[in-house]
């Protein structure tokens, strides 16, 4: 779950950023931001050149800090458009309406940002998402049959479990294993280990732990082929991902029906899959979030 990934940046940034003003014309300019980790970065990347593509001018502004840097600045204006986590996006304001329903989480945001900076839109969401997940490696999968969180728990004790210090006191973790998948507490056999992250992941590589909390689109799945098992009981926040853009940038728009079906023609074709196959390209072998950008908008024919 995205909600905090920092790369804090200081008031600094947010200077700079209304030091900058946007174009005119029925395709004004375009102020982009983004979080301060890769993903949000890259998503920021893939809307900002399929708008580029189609004759909008666009300003990048990416890599802000936190949600608590980056939405603030969205809200005054400092930036026009932004990807957002349903879930986590919902969290800022108002944790006690996130559930594991992405269209809930959107209706919910959207109607909270009606209400900030002179209105705010959440447009169409991506089905791919990056959420918590327990993962286990394709041989563990195979061997007892095991392809959604429910199958869990009549193998609990013969699995060691690689779980995050604070799963114990956090609901999303001992309370869905418990309470959703009747996982009892403490597993019979457990690795405290912190959660999407390297050692975990290669705990679970190395087999040293069977099942791990991952985060849904972290590059260790795709890099060693693990099984991100189904929350089949949608215990984990739904984390789609959906670009939020300005109002008064919507109204400058000579066509603004086009504009949101660009960017929703692309959030479409986002899938959980592709987030980790574009993750491994960035995080892994290390190539910019624009090149990788570039070459997956060119092979789903939105670059020529």
């Amino acid at each position: 779950m995205r909600t905090s990934r920092a790369l804090a940046l200081g008031a600094a940034v947010l200077v700079a950023i209304a030091a900058c003003t946007p174009g005119g014309g029925s395709k004004p300019t375009v102020r982009i931001g983004s979080d301060g980790f890769y993903e949000s970065a890259l998503m920021a990347e893939i809307y900002a050149q399929v708008l580029e593509a189609n004759g909008y001018p666009v300003e990048r502004k990416l890599k802000l800090g936190s949600r608590k840097v980056r939405q603030p600045a969205l809200e005054a204006g400092q930036i026009d458009l932004a990807p957002e986590y349903l879930g986590s996006g919902l969290g800022f304001y108002d944790a006690s309406q996130i559930s594991g329903d992405p269209a809930a989480n959107k209706q919910a945001l959207q109607a909270i940002l009606a209400t900030k900076g002179g209105g705010i839109t959440v447009l169409g969401f991506t089905p791919g998402e990056d959420t918590n997940a327990f993962a286990v490696r394709r041989d563990t999968a195979d061997r007892y049959a095991l392809a959604k969180m429910s199958d869990l728990a009549a193998v609990q004790d013969e699995l060691t479990w690689g779980l995050p210090p604070e799963c114990e006191t956090n609901p999303l973790c001992r309370g869905a294993l418990e309470t959703a998948y009747g996982i009892r507490w403490p597993p019979k056999r457990i690795e405290l280990l912190a959660a999407c992250d390297a050692p975990i992941a290669e705990a679970l590589r190395s087999g040293a732990v069977d099942v791990a909390e991952l985060c849904s689109t972290q590059p260790a799945i795709g890099q060693f082929g693990f099984v991100a098992l189904e929350d089949d009981k949608q215990t984990q926040p739904a984390e789609n991902i959906a670009p939020l853009v300005r109002n008064d940038y919507l109204a400058k728009l000579g066509d603004r029906a086009a504009f949101e079906k660009l960017l929703d023609d692309v959030s479409a074709k986002i899938t959980t899959q592709v987030l980790i196959d574009l993750g491994v390209k960035v995080a892994v072998e290390q190539q910019s979030e624009a090149a990788v950008a570039k070459a997956w908008l060119t092979e789903n024919g939105f670059l020529k």
